[in-house]
C-alpha cells in the first residue's frame, strides 16, 4: 500500500510538471511567467494601473511619463494609498549616468507636538483620521517626478487616471476593504460620499466590479491639467507649466480646500502648511555588495537598514549555508536584528537636529564589529542598537539613553507560545503599492508610494484622501531622538525603493509593499539573484521569512523578540532548528511579497520583469 501511495505521489507530480509550463532554463516552474521586452517594462500592484503605464509608453513617452501615469492610477484606485499620501522614488538618468532620489514625504503640520498628543492620552499618534495626516506628498511628487526628467504633459499623463476618476470596475480587494471599515468611514462626511454609494442597505460599499464613480477627484485633477494647459497657451515651457499646476494644489484653491476639510474634521494641516511643503531631490545612500552597488533613499526611511544588513553578511558566505536551511534563515535573521535596531533608535529627518550617524552606521568597519555579535547557535532577543559615532570619529551623545532603550516600548512576547496577535500583524505588514518602469533610453525609475490608505479621511470636496503617516513619529526622544514629532518634520517611513548598478549599469529595480516587511523581503530577493542565481521572476516568488524582531512603525509600535514568519511548506527539520534556537515560529501560506521587479539583460539588450504570485501586482513589456 505504501508503495502504491508513494507511485501515485510520483504520477501526480510528473502529471503536474506536464501541465505546468516552464518558463526558464533551470527546472524550476514558477506560477507567473517572467516578463520580456526590448523598448520598456511597466510593473506595478494592479493590472489596470500597469495598463496606464503601457498607453503612455505606446504614446511614446519614457519611463518617467509612464511611472507618473501609474502612480496616478494606483492613487486613483486607492491601491492602499490615495494622492494625499507620499511618493518616494529612485530614478536612474542614463545622461548623467546617476542615481537620483525622490522625498515627496509630507510633513508633520503646525500644532503636532509631542505634547499636544499626550495631552490627549496617546503615546503615539493616531493611526487613522485627520489628526493621522502629514502634508499631501504624493502630487508634488509626481509633478516634480514629471517636470523635471519626464517629455509627456500633466494632461498626458493624468489622463487614464482621469478616465478611471470617470468610473471604472473597482476590483474585490479594495471594496471590500471600504466594506470592512464602513463604520470609520462613517466619522467623515467627505469620505461617507465618496466610498459608500449604497448608505442604508446591507452593503454600503460598491460591489466587486461596479463602477466607482469619483467626481470631486476628478474635478481637482482637471484644475491641475487646465492650470498647465493655461500656463502653455501663455507661452510657458513644459516644465514650468506643470510647476503652475504644482503651484495651484500646494498654493492655490486646491490647497484651501485642502486645509478647510482638514481643519473641519479636526485636523491640524494649515494653508501655510501645504505652502511652505516642498519636494526634495538628494543623493541617495549606497553601498556596495560583492561588486554590486546597491542605492536607497536617506534615513527619513527604514532603507539605510537594509544597505547595513548586506555590509553584515559580506563578513560570511551565505551561498554555501544553503537557500532557506535553519543556518541561513538564523544568520539573516540576527544580521537584520542588528540593522533594523539602529533603524529604530538612529533613523529620522535629516533637515532636523539631532544629524542622523549615517557614515558610521553604513560603515564597513562597523558593519564588522556589529556581526562579531551574531550567536551561531541563539537567538539574541535584547539585541540593541549598536555606537556607529566612533566610526565617523565622533563621540555618541546617548550613550546613557542606550543603556535603558527598549524598556519604553511594547513587545508581543511570551516565550513558546506563536500566537500573534492578529490587529498587530494586520499593521505590521500594512500594504501600499510599488512601481517600476525601464525604457530603451536607459530611464530606470523605482517608486514605493502609500498614505491614505481606504479607510482614509478625505479632505473636504477635494477627493483626496489623507496620509496616515503621522503615526510612525515617536513622542518620547529616549525611544528615538532622530524621530520625535514636530512641525514641518518628515517621520521616519517604512517606504524603500531599491536600485542597484553593476559594472555602472542598472542591474536590478525593485521594491515591495508592506510595511516593515519591506527591506526584510527585498534582502531575500536580491540575494536570491546574486547568491542562488534565481531568474527574476523565481527570486520573485520565491519563499521568504519575516522577522517581527523590530519595534513596528505603526500603532503601538510594538515587537514579537524572536517572532519568526515562515512559509508553511517549509520542512520539518528545519523548523525543528529554529525552535530549538530560540525562535516562536508562525506560518503563512505566501511569503513571498508583493515584490515587483526588473532585472536588466545586458547580454541581450532586454529586459525581464518579475511580478509576485503574492498579489494583484502585474505587469506589461514591450
Amino acid at each position: 500500500m505504501k508503495k502504491l501511495t508513494l507511485l501515485m505521489g510520483y504520477l501526480l507530480g510528473c502529471i503536474q510538471i506536464i501541465l505546468a509550463q516552464s518558463f526558464n532554463n533551470l527546472p524550476v516552474i514558477t506560477q507567473k511567467p517572467p516578463l520580456h521586452g526590448r523598448h520598456w517594462m511597466a510593473v506595478t500592484g494592479k493590472p489596470l494601473a500597469a495598463t496606464a503605464g503601457a498607453m503612455i509608453f505606446n504614446k511614446g513617452g519614457n519611463a518617467i511619463d509612464a511611472s507618473c501615469a501609474m502612480l496616478a492610477a494606483t492613487c486613483t484606485m486607492w491601491d492602499v494609498l490615495s494622492w494625499g499620501g507620499e511618493t518616494q522614488a529612485l530614478i536612474y538618468n542614463p545622461k548623467t549616468k546617476k542615481v537620483i532620489a525622490i522625498n515627496a514625504l509630507g510633513v508633520a503640520p503646525t500644532g503636532a507636538t509631542s505634547d499636544f498628543f499626550k495631552n490627549k492620552g496617546m503615546k503615539y499618534p493616531p493611526e487613522y483620521g485627520p489628526l493621522a495626516a502629514v502634508t499631501p506628498g504624493t502630487p508634488g511628487g509626481l509633478m516634480t517626478i514629471l517636470a523635471e526628467y519626464g517629455t509627456m504633459s500633466l494632461k498626458e499623463v493624468l489622463a487614464p487616471a482621469m478616465q478611471m476618476a470617470e468610473g471604472y470596475p473597482i476590483e474585490a480587494q479594495t471594496a471590500n476593504q471600504i466594506e470592512r471599515n464602513k463604520e470609520m468611514i462613517k466619522q467623515w462626511p467627505y469620505s461617507k460620499k465618496v466610498f459608500l454609494p449604497h448608505l442604508g442597505e446591507k452593503r454600503e460599499a460598491p460591489d466587486a466590479g461596479e463602477v466607482f464613480v469619483q467626481k470631486d477627484l476628478l474635478e481637482t485633477l482637471k484644475k491641475l491639467v487646465e492650470t498647465e494647459q493655461q500656463a502653455l497657451k501663455k507661452g510657458k515651457s513644459r516644465k514650468d507649466a506643470i510647476y503652475a499646476a504644482y503651484d495651484r494644489f500646494y498654493k492655490g484653491d486646491i490647497a484651501k480646500e485642502i486645509a478647510r476639510g482638514c481643519k473641519e474634521q479636526g485636523g491640524l494641516i494649515t494653508e501655510q502648511d501645504l505652502a511652505n511643503w516642498k519636494v526634495k531631490i538628494e543623493e541617495p545612500t549606497m553601498t556596495s555588495y560583492r561588486g554590486i552597488d546597491v542605492y536607497k533613499l536617506q534615513p527619513w526611511t527604514q532603507g539605510p537598514a537594509m544597505l547595513q544588513t548586506l555590509n553584515i553578511l559580506e563578513n560570511f558566505d551565505i551561498k554555501s549555508m544553503g537557500y532557506n536551511s535553519a543556518r541561513y534563515i538564523h544568520t539573516l535573521y540576527q544580521a537584520m536584528n542588528l540593522a533594523f535596531a539602529d533603524r529604530d533608535f538612529y533613523y529620522g529627518d535629516p533637515a532636523f537636529a539631532p544629524e542622523e550617524p549615517i557614515k558610521g552606521l553604513l560603515s564597513k568597519e562597523y558593519a564588522k564589529e556589529r556581526s562579531k555579535l551574531i550567536n551561531f547557535d541563539m537567538n539574541d532577543p535584547k539585541i540593541g542598537p549598536g555606537d556607529p559615532y566612533p566610526f565617523e570619529g565622533k563621540q555618541n551623545p546617548y550613550k546613557d539613553v542606550l543603556q535603558k532603550w527598549g524598556n519604553l516600548q511594547s513587545q508581543l512576547y511570551t516565550p513558546g507560545n506563536p500566537v500573534l496577535d492578529e490587529k498587530y500583524f494586520e499593521r505590521f505588514q500594512a500594504g501600499t503599492t510599488s512601481v517600476e518602469a525601464a525604457d530603451k533610453e536607459g530611464w530606470v525609475v523605482s517608486i514605493t508610494p502609500s498614505g491614505g490608505w481606504v479607510p482614509a479621511c478625505i479632505a473636504g470636496n477635494t477627493g483626496v484622501g489623507l496620509s496616515q503617516r503621522m503615526q510612525s513619529f515617536v513622542l518620547d526622544p529616549k525611544e528615538n531622538p532622530f524621530n520625535v514629532v514636530e512641525p514641518g518634520k518628515r517621520p521616519r517611513v517604512t517606504l524603500t525603493p531599491t536600485l542597484a548598478l553593476k559594472d555602472g549599469k542598472p542591474f536590478l529595480s525593485f521594491a515591495k509593499q508592506a510595511g516593515d516587511e519591506q527591506d526584510q523581503l527585498l534582502l531575500q530577493f536580491f540575494l536570491n539573484m546574486v547568491e542562488f542565481n534565481m531568474t527574476v521572476q523565481e527570486a520573485c516568488e520565491a519563499s521568504s521569512f519575516k522577522t517581527l524582531q523590530m519595534y513596528s512603525s505603526f500603532g503601538a509600535h510594538e515587537k514579537v523578540p524572536g517572532g519568526l514568519v515562515l512559509n508553511s511548506a517549509m520542512p520539518t527539520w528545519v523548523r525543528k532548528d529554529l525552535t530549538r534556537m530560540g525562535y516562536s515560529l508562525s506560518y503563512q501560506e505566501r511569503t513571498s511579497g508583493p515584490i515587483n521587479a526588473i532585472w536588466f539583460d545586458w547580454m541581450h539588450g532586454t529586459f525581464w520583469g518579475g511580478s509576485s504570485n503574492h498579489g494583484e501586482d502585474y505587469g506589461i513589456g514591450w
